[in-house]
């Protein structure tokens, strides 16, 4: 069996910045820091990526691919449990780069690039979540007054971008560890799913609650 192709000295550090910015924080680690995970010397990640901004923003794109190309699931979901598998999706996405979101406020207050790319995500997310009301409604499954939907799709983006801040406030020490992942992700689907119950039909509305029912028996630990 031929053997695989090492991987590149820039997408080593790319690995090695995301798991150290998730597991402390991006503002706690420096290139120095990531150059000594690697092994390699600062001047060897500066040619790379000459700047803390460049690794976040190369970061970022990343993340911003994966989750357009994401979003456009919404539009086929016809059903619950449609919207629970797209939604989990999406938190577990969260998850792979939650230093993104652990410091959302302090980033956006000092990446230009990511502070204007952001109000792109918020609106995507937002988009997003209209086609997921819009194809339960054509199924039959939720009945929601037109002026209703944009605040309601609002109030399940906000809840989809804070969610892991809230888990960290509850749980400042342990709640970003992966072996509490599944839970936190757990809660933030049916949460954010639960802003739909009042306009579900009666069946949608109780298998939603089952489905939060069962996957809570189950939690397992994701990657880190």
């Amino acid at each position: 069996m031929a053997k695989k192709a090492p991987r590149r000295t820039a997408q080593r550090i790319l690995e090695a910045a995301l798991d150290l910015f998730n597991r402390f924080g991006e503002p706690n680690v420096s290139t120095t820091l990531v150059a000594g995970e690697l092994n390699i010397s600062p001047g060897n990640l500066y040619y790379h990526y000459p700047a803390k901004d460049e690794l976040i923003n190369r970061l970022y794109e990343g993340y911003e691919a994966e989750l357009l190309e994401l979003l456009h699931a919404s539009e086929g979901v016809h059903d619950v449990e449609d919207a629970w598998f797209f939604m989990h999706s999406l938190f577990e996405l969260i998850w792979r780069y939650r230093f993104l979101y652990r410091d959302l406020n302090d980033l956006l207050s000092k990446n230009r690039h990511i502070e204007h790319q952001f109000q792109l995500v918020l609106q995507n997310k937002a988009r997003a979540i209209r086609a997921l009301i819009a194809g339960l409604g054509r199924a039959g499954h939720l009945d929601i007054d037109s002026r209703e939907v944009d605040t309601l799709a609002q109030s399940m983006v906000v809840v989809l971008t804070y969610w892991l801040s809230y888990e960290y406030v509850r749980n400042p020490r342990e709640a970003l560890e992966p072996a509490h992942a599944q839970g936190a992700l757990l809660r933030g689907a049916h949460h954010t799913l639960h802003l739909l119950a009042p306009y579900l039909a009666t069946a949608q509305r109780h298998h939603l609650l089952a489905l939060s029912s069962a996957y809570a028996g189950d939690e397992q630990p994701v990657p880190a």
